[in-house]
């Protein structure tokens, strides 16, 4: 069998309704945000992304759905984008609202301080550049030069983050195999710019969308379509446009914090072939030299990889769970040991239910999490109860596992720093910590016994990306849900009306990393809290009363008289409805759509005795 990655292949089919389904949206004109959405979770062609758009732009009311302004400038004819963006969005928790700016005017809009590009406000700005819209024929140095000439003219215009497409190799070599040798040639200069492109990622200035790499997947002669080209100036063949619209959106849903932290795995039939419980450990086909039980190798091996970047693994089978982990200590060929998985539920549950225990145990939202099982009726009932879990389709043959779970995207990043890098270690300590916690008399002894040190420092360069990726990601102990990009946090760190903390939480069992970021912006005697958010993980320790007495003693030192805080509900932040009232904030006032104003007198404030040791650098 082959795999074409055009066609989606990890989303399961449109359901048969799907064109009633989108009229009956589209007719009611308001509350369709998680319909839409599931409708979105499926392989859609052209037409069916169209119609999907149209429904959703007669829907007035598209919560919780995530919105994000986007513009596109390019070489090429875009007008045919917005529909298969914004209905690509939707399958990532994104209401998207597209901007196609005028054919062949990258240049007038960018270099144009007045220009409608400007005007927008976008929150990204996309650049869809190919090899016919650089000045390549002088030489990569060049093309890159204008490039960074636009990405720091888009910045220092605007607060946007940049997006820059990699450049697809052209199809015609003039040369053969010689021609990425052939410097003046074009396959040596694209080469040679996607190679700058990274750099200039590497510096901040913009991220990377792999399009080159996208096309060299689907195949170059598919993705070129000279005759498209030539009769409407379309940049890549129509057929290519569902995933493409589903590569940039995923990468636009990484970039507002909605990637996947967790996968669950399947055992029998996903981890190894057969079925444990009437195979015996010894009838498992796993291991090398056999093709069935190698592919099953390569579905742990690439299991293993995703854990060494920070990604989660839990197991979540019907089986004995004896049994189970029996395999994972004894069978000579798994890759997998019971020390990576961090959650193991193997029992006669269903697996949705085990599912939800398993976001229970680790505090996480099930949009976190991406469940492998290779039983079609399995896979379907987890879907049908949690939706926001994502359930990749999966063939028959085992070999194709592991493209189809990396070609999905899941786990896009825009960035990837030594927080990402320890999260699972941070997960394992926090099931210690809970296994602690149960044995404890009380919470405060469990409290004590943490030995808990808190760290608070302003925002710098080397937290940004950090701070940038949890002011994006969390949502439940969030008060105002306000996202900023790297952009934007970069500014706030030298906006002198502003004062930044972030918090790193240690204790006995390790480094939690950076759980905590408060922005208060100076208003003469107030500071106004326009950011306080928190990491769930350390939900329960006590962390909210040690970071306000940080701002409250930095407050005093500035001779400031009150704090104010807002609450803005989102359809995921209830927990923190009472947040201010706890921490005895006088209510100022209180809003029809839910929206609270808070202060705190600090002239008699004192500090809340917690048992956290707080060092302030």
């Amino acid at each position: 069998m082959s795999l074409q990655i055009a066609d989606l292949p990890w989303l399961p089919p449109a359901p048969s309704d799907f064109k009633d389904r989108c009229t009956q949206i589209a007719r009611r004109g308001g509350g369709g945000g998680p319909e839409l959405r599931r409708l979105g979770l499926h392989a859609l062609n052209t037409n069916q992304l169209n119609r999907l758009f149209k429904a959703a732009e007669k829907t007035a009311d598209l919560t919780p759905l995530t919105p994000l302004c986007l513009a596109v400038l390019s070489n090429s004819t875009t007008e045919f984008l917005p529909p298969i963006l914004g209905a690509s969005a939707l399958r990532h928790g994104m209401n998207l609202d597209i901007t196609s700016l005028p054919y062949g005017q990258v240049a007038q809009e960018v270099f144009n301080p007045n220009s409608e590009l400007y005007r927008l406000q976008a929150d990204a700005v996309f650049l869809m550049l190919d090899h016919r819209g650089l000045p390549l024929q002088e030489g990569a140095d060049k093309a890159l030069t204008y490039i960074e000439q636009m990405c720091a003219t888009i910045i220092s215009n605007c607060r946007a983050t940049v997006i820059i497409q990699t450049v697809p190799p052209t199809p015609t070599p003039l040369f053969g195999s010689f021609d990425v040798l052939y410097e003046p040639g074009d396959a040596a200069k694209i080469i040679a710019l996607n190679m700058g492109l990274a750099g200039l990622a590497k510096r901040g200035l913009c991220i990377l969308l792999d399009t080159a790499s996208l096309a060299s997947t689907i195949g170059l002669d598919q993705w070129h379509d000279p005759v498209q080209w030539h009769l409407a100036k379309l940049p890549f063949a129509q057929n290519c446009l569902p995933v493409f619209g589903d590569y940039l959106c995923r990468l636009l849903g990484a970039l507002k914090g909605k990637s996947r932290r967790c996968l669950v795995l399947d055992l029998d039939n996903t981890l190894w072939g057969g079925v444990l419980g009437d195979d015996g450990m010894d009838g498992i086909v796993l291991g090398h030299g056999n093709a069935v039980g190698e592919a099953f190798l390569a579905v742990q091996q690439t299991a293993l990889a995703l854990r060494d970047r920070g990604i989660v693994l839990a197991v979540c089978s019907k089986n004995d769970d004896a049994r189970a982990r029996q395999a994972f200590r004894e069978h000579p060929e798994m890759l997998l040991k019971e020390e990576h998985i961090t959650i193991f539920q193997a029992n006669w549950e269903d697996k949705a239910s085990n599912i939800e225990a398993i976001a229970k145990a680790m505090n996480l939202g099930l949009e976190s999490f991406v469940f492998l099982d290779d039983n079609p009726a399995e896979r379907a009932q987890v879907r049908a109860a949690l939706p926001e879990v994502a359930v990749p389709e999966l063939p028959q043959d085992p070999a194709f596992y592991p493209r189809v779970l990396l070609s999905a995207g899941y786990f896009d990043a825009v960035s990837f720093s030594d927080e990402d890098q320890s999260r699972v270690a941070q997960y394992q300590a926090n099931a210690q910590r809970l296994e602690v916690q149960s044995k404890a008399r009380n919470l405060g002894d469990y409290l004590d016994s943490l030995k808990m040190k808190l760290t608070v420092k302003s925002f710098d360069q080397a937290s940004r990306a950090r701070v940038t990726q949890l002011i994006n990601k969390s949502n439940q102990f969030n008060l105002t849900t306000k996202r900023y990009t790297e952009n934007q946090v970069a500014e706030i760190e030298t906006d002198e009306s502003l004062h930044t903390y972030h918090a790193r939480l240690h204790d006995t069992f390790g480094d939690n990393g950076i759980i905590s970021v408060v922005i208060c912006r100076e208003d003469g005697e107030v500071w106004d809290i326009d950011t306080w958010l928190m990491s769930c993980r350390v939900l329960g320790r006590r962390v909210e009363e040690a970071v306000l007495n940080t701002v409250t003693a930095a407050a005093k030192k500035a001779g400031v008289l009150y704090l104010r805080g807002h609450y803005i509900p989102s359809p995921r932040n209830e927990l923190v409805l009472n947040h201010f009232q706890k921490l005895d904030f006088e209510l100022l006032d209180r809003q029809t759509d839910g929206r609270s104003l808070w202060q705190l007198d600090l002239s008699s404030r004192k500090m809340i005795e917690v048992p956290i040791k707080v060092d302030e650098e």
